[in-house]
């Protein structure tokens, strides 16, 4: 599998976060060609200030050793925010992988600074995902983005 392939499992996630009313945000660990868990946003959902697409991904996974996170690659739909930025950091993930920064640009600067592989896909789903909730939910994403 490539990395396209593998982002389709970070943005199936997203589909089911956006179907449950949350942002369309989602995430897949990936270790040797093999897909260890997703997770989605569910900050809507729980009331979460934590459960990003990312964070919900290494969650539902649970604690792995650090060899096996020195050999991962996080899939994202969307530009990691500094938090998760900094979970991928901690856990010493070495490359990312987002669907789009276009929507929202996160703390890529951050992961190269400290060595970590950022590739842009650019995807066109992953554009139109956030979109279409953004359009219909402005509210919603103006209070994750910190605009009031």
């Amino acid at each position: 599998m490539d990395d396209h392939e593998f982002l389709e499992y970070a943005i199936a996630a997203a589909r089911q976060g956006g179907s449950e009313g949350g942002v369309p945000i989602g995430g897949a660990l990936v270790v040797d060609g093999k897909v260890l868990g997703v997770g989605y946003n569910k900050r809507v959902q729980q009331g979460s200030a934590i459960r990003h697409g990312e964070t919900d991904c290494l969650e539902n996974i649970g604690r792995l050793p650090a060899s096996v996170y020195a050999k991962a690659t996080m899939y994202t739909t969307l530009s990691p925010c500094h938090m998760c930025s900094g979970a991928i950091l901690l856990y010493g993930i070495p490359r990312v992988v987002l669907g789009e920064n276009e929507t929202f640009m996160g703390a890529e600067d951050l992961l190269r600074s400290h060595g970590v592989e950022v590739i842009n896909l650019n995807s066109q789903e992953c554009k139109e995902l956030m979109a279409k909730f953004i359009s219909e939910k402005p509210d919603v994403w103006n209070e994750d983005i910190g605009e009031e």
